[in-house]
């Protein structure tokens, strides 16, 4: 592997993910990748959230090939791709972005009072190898009220959320405690990414624009 800086390419469209990169000051850019998110029958979400994570790594890395063709093993300048994959799991169910209002409310008070399991994989690939970080953190939430959860709807942060809700904005108001990685519930476990990354030479902690 050569010892030159690598350039990252993020194969995700998240905004948490590309936040907390910046927080830790790694440069990168977007690759655009399509990947379906559909658990296989029988899979567990630690195999699911891993085997997307992969995809996700190799499929940029296939999108640089086939539009940046010095995207090769040993290139001058080395280019690496992160895939990553969250989600939540409560009573070994998914713990999925909502549907709609009804789905949200019924997410929400299923973790009322209660503990859920977020799991984050993390792959990284140069085309010629792949290594992949599984992270889990337990979050405890406080109860909630009905009424909470009816006005948690309308600020329209639980749309797009795994579990309905946003730990790094406004549904921070419902996390009692957390054991283990709080970047991790966001969506980037950053003390487990930031030596992965080092290990394909990617600079962080005010690396180059």
């Amino acid at each position: 592997m050569s010892s030159a800086p690598a350039q990252l390419f993020l194969a995700s469209g998240s905004p948490r993910r590309a936040q907390l990169l910046r927080q830790i000051g790694v440069a990168f850019s977007r690759v655009v990748i399509d990947v379906p998110e559909v658990a296989a029958k029988d899979e567990s979400p630690e195999q699911y959230v891993t085997r997307l994570a992969r995809t996700k790594a190799e499929a940029g890395w296939q999108s640089l090939l086939a539009t940046r063709p010095r995207a090769t093993p040993g290139a001058s300048q080395p280019e690496v791709v992160l895939g990553a994959d969250t989600l939540g799991v409560l009573d070994d169910q998914l713990l999925e972005k909502p549907h709609n209002k009804a789905h949200a409310a019924q997410l929400l008070r299923s973790m009322s009072n209660r503990a859920h399991t977020v799991i984050t994989a993390v792959a990284v690939t140069d085309g010629t190898q792949l290594d992949v970080a599984l992270v889990r953190s337990e979050v405890c939430f406080r109860e909630l009220s009905d009424a909470e959860i009816e006005a948690y709807w309308h600020t329209g942060e639980p749309v797009d959320k795994a579990g309905g809700y946003g730990i790094q904005g406004l549904g921070a108001v419902f996390v009692r405690e957390i054991h283990g990685s709080y970047s991790n519930v966001v969506g980037l476990p950053l003390e487990t990414t930031a030596p992965l990354l080092s290990k394909y030479n990617v600079p962080f902690w005010g690396a180059p624009e």
